[in-house]
Parts: structure tokens; sequence; C-alpha cells
């Protein structure tokens, strides 16, 4: 399980204002590609337990946030730091291509 659920009212809470880096999966109920992601976020988040904070948002529920970063495709994960998106990545992608992507956001 992530660690938490994303909504568009505890967005600024949770993600914006976190100390700690965050990665938001946008997902759908109904998106296949999303449902192949979710176990990999879900390692993810056991693995960078401490360093990242890791969150779901289904984009049917939270139109207005997933609008705000130009959420077209999903899934789409974002790594947000000091209330900025560092890295995106659109589409299912492969453990080794979201660990990258994490590392980068958190060397950066």
């Amino acid at each position: 399980m992530a660690d938490f659920v994303v909504t568009d009212q505890n967005f600024e809470a949770e993600v914006l204002k976190s100390e700690t880096p965050v990665l938001v999966d946008f997902w759908a109920e109904w998106c296949q590609p999303c449902k192949i992601v979710s176990p990999i976020v879900e390692e993810l988040a056991k693995e960078y337990a401490g360093k990242i904070k890791v969150g779901k948002m289904d984009v049917d529920e939270n139109p207005q946030t997933a609008g705000n970063y130009g959420v077209m495709s999903i899934p789409t994960l974002m790594v947000f730091k000091n209330g900025q998106p560092v890295k995106t990545t659109i589409g299912a992608q492969g453990k080794d291509a979201l660990k990258r992507m994490v590392d980068e956001a958190l060397a950066g």
C-alpha cells in the first residue's frame, strides 16, 4: 500500500508542504497500465521508506489537481520536492526506470 491517498483537499498539506520528497501516482480504477504500475509503486514505497513518501491520486475523484499539473495520460508519476514537481514519467514503466527517476529526483 502507498503511504497515503492524495486528494484535491490534502494535496497542499501532504505534497506541496512536505519536507520529504513525495512520489505521486496519478491513476484511475479503469486504467489497465495503472494496474501494472501499482505493484511497482508499492515496492518503491517500501524500498524508499524514510527517503520519500508515496501517494496515490485517483484522477477521476480529484480532477482539479490532476488538471493543475497537466495530467492528460495515466499513469503519470511525479516526484515533488520542496513543493515543486522535479521529475515526471507517463505511461507504464518498469521498476528500473521508476527507480532511476526517484534516484535522480533525490540526488537533484
